[in-house]
C-alpha cells in the first residue's frame, strides 16, 4: 500500500513540472507578442565569430545568412585548424560572393586544451576587431534581424551575456526527426522555468554573446579550453560575476544533419553525459520530470481503471498542449508543428539515454575520443603533434599572410556523426539568399 501511494505521488511531479513549464513559457512568449518601445537603437560593431571543423548540411546557407545582417557594422571571422578543412573552400566562396561584407579565415589555433573549438574561439577572440562578441555554430542560420536582436539587451549593463532559443530545419531523416521534435521545445521550456525561478545560468552554442570585457573578467576562452559544456560554463562564471544572461527575441535555425535513430542516440548520450558532469544534482532530479515512465508505473499500481486512467489522460493531455504551446506557438517551428505527437517516442528515447548516461563517462567528439570528468575533457589518445600554419584571408582576396608554423593537433582524422548530405535546398529563410535560387530538395 505504501509503495502504491509513493509511486502515484511520485508520479504527479511530472505533471506539475509540465504545468509550471507552461506557465512560464505561455508568461514569456505574450510578453514577447507586444510590440517593441521605442527605446533607442542599439547596434554596436560587432564580430561573429566561428568556429569550425568540417561541412555541416548546407554550410554555404548557412554562412550565408550571417552576411545578410541589417546591420551598419561587423565582421564575421572563421577559424579552422587545417589549410584541408573541408570548410575552406566553402569560406573562401562566400569572400567572393559578398565582396562587401568584411569575412576573415584565419587558419591555425594554439592547443591551449583539450577542446578544438575553445582552442578557436581563443584566437577569433584575440583577432575580432569589435569588443561584442558573437559566437554562433556553424550549424545555425539567422534572419536578417539577427545581430540587432542579440545586440539589444546588452543596453543594460548589468547584462554579461545573451543566448538565443532555436527552431529546426531537417532533411526527413528518422533519427533527426525525432530530434528536432522534441530539442527545441524542451530547451525552451526548461530554460523559461529557470529564468522565472532562478534565471539563466547558461548560454546555448547556438548563440553566445559577450563583451570582452565580461570575458576578460572570466579568465577569457583559455579558461574553458579543457572543459566540455564551454557554453555552459560561460554563462555560469559570467552570472557567478553577478551580470545577467538574457534572451534574444528571435530564435535562430538550427540545421539538424541526416542523421539516423543511432546517431540520434549517441548525440543525446553525450550530452547527457556532459550535464552529469558538471550539474550532477539537476541531471539526477531529472528522473522526477520524465512523465512516461511515471505515468506506465502509475497506471500498473493504480487502484483503479479511473485511477490509472487519469494519469494516462493528464500526460498526454499537457506533453501535447507544451509541445503546441512552446513549439508552435511561442518558437513558431515548422518541425515541431508536424511531428508534436512524437513526444511520448521522444520521452522514452530521453529517459533511457538518461538511465545509460549513469554507466559511461565515454564520448566521441568530433572524431576524437574523451573521457568527461566534473566537466574537463580528458584525450584518451594523445593528439600526434603537426606543423599548422597560422595564416589569415582576408574577404579583399590576397594571398595569406601572417604565417608561422606551431605545433598543432593531426588533422588527418575522420569526422563523427557524418552529415552526409550537403545537397542545398530552398527554404524559407535562404529564398533570399542573394536574390538567386539555391537549389531544392525535400524537406
Amino acid at each position: 500500500m505504501l509503495f502504491r501511494e509513493a509511486i502515484l505521488l511520485l508520479a504527479l511531479g511530472p505533471l506539475v513540472y509540465y504545468a509550471l513549464t507552461l506557465w512560464a513559457s505561455i508568461t514569456y512568449f505574450r510578453g514577447q507578442a507586444q510590440p517593441l518601445g521605442s527605446e533607442p537603437d542599439y547596434s554596436p560593431p560587432a564580430s561573429i565569430l566561428k568556429p569550425v571543423r568540417g561541412l555541416d548540411r548546407e554550410a554555404y546557407e548557412n554562412f550565408a545568412s550571417f552576411c545578410l545582417q541589417d546591420y551598419p557594422e561587423y565582421e564575421i571571422l572563421f577559424c579552422v585548424l587545417s589549410p584541408g578543412d573541408p570548410a575552406v573552400p566553402i569560406i573562401e566562396k562566400l569572400q567572393d560572393d559578398f565582396p562587401e561584407r568584411r569575412i576573415r579565415l584565419l587558419v591555425g589555433a594554439a592547443a591551449i586544451g583539450a577542446s578544438g573549438k575553445v582552442n578557436k574561439l581563443c584566437r577569433l577572440v584575440q583577432e575580432a576587431s569589435y569588443d561584442l562578441l558573437v559566437i554562433s555554430d556553424s550549424d545555425v542560420r539567422v534572419e536578417s534581424n539577427y545581430l540587432r536582436d542579440v545586440a539589444a539587451p546588452f543596453t543594460d549593463p548589468k547584462v554579461g551575456a545573451v543566448t538565443v532559443f532555436f527552431r529546426s530545419l531537417i532533411g526527413g531523416s528518422v533519427g533527426a526527426t525525432l530530434d528536432a521534435a522534441g530539442s527545441a521545445v524542451e530547451f525552451a521550456a526548461s530554460a523559461l522555468l529557470a529564468r522565472r525561478l532562478e534565471g539563466i545560468h547558461f548560454t546555448l552554442g547556438a548563440t553566445m554573446a559577450t563583451t570582452k570585457q565580461r570575458l576578460e573578467e572570466i579568465g577569457g576562452f583559455e579558461a574553458l579550453a579543457n572543459h566540455y559544456v564551454d557554453d555552459y560554463e560561460l554563462g555560469r562564471r559570467i552570472t557567478d560575476q553577478g551580470y545577467r544572461v538574457e534572451l534574444a527575441r528571435t530564435p535562430v535555425c538550427m540545421v539538424y544533419p541526416r542523421e539516423g535513430l543511432l546517431q540520434f542516440l549517441r548525440h543525446e548520450l553525450r550530452w547527457s553525459i556532459g550535464l552529469r558532469n558538471v550539474r550532477p544534482g539537476g541531471h539526477a532530479a531529472i528522473g522526477f520530470t520524465f512523465g512516461l515512465p511515471w505515468t506506465i508505473l502509475a497506471a500498473a499500481v493504480a487502484p483503479s481503471a479511473a485511477v490509472a486512467m487519469f494519469y494516462v489522460l493528464a500526460y498526454l493531455i499537457l506533453r501535447s498542449v507544451v509541445y503546441l504551446t512552446v513549439g508552435v506557438w511561442g518558437l513558431e517551428d515548422a518541425v515541431v508543428k508536424r511531428n508534436w505527437w512524437l513526444a511520448p517516442l521522444r520521452d522514452m528515447a530521453n529517459f533511457g539515454v538518461w538511465v545509460a548516461s549513469f554507466f559511461t563517462n565515454h564520448i566521441c567528439w568530433r572524431g576524437l575520443d574523451f573521457r568527461v570528468t566534473k566537466g574537463r575533457l580528458i584525450p584518451l589518445k594523445e593528439p600526434q603533434a603537426a606543423g599548422t600554419l597560422f595564416s589569415i584571408k582576408q574577404s579583399s582576396g590576397g594571398a595569406l599572410s601572417g604565417e608561422k608554423l606551431v605545433p598543432e593537433m593531426e588533422e588527418g582524422i575522420e569526422f563523427p556523426e557524418p552529415l552526409v548530405d550537403f545537397a542545398v535546398r530552398q527554404t524559407d529563410v535562404t529564398a533570399f539568399v542573394r536574390g538567386k535560387s539555391v537549389g531544392a530538395g525535400d524537406d
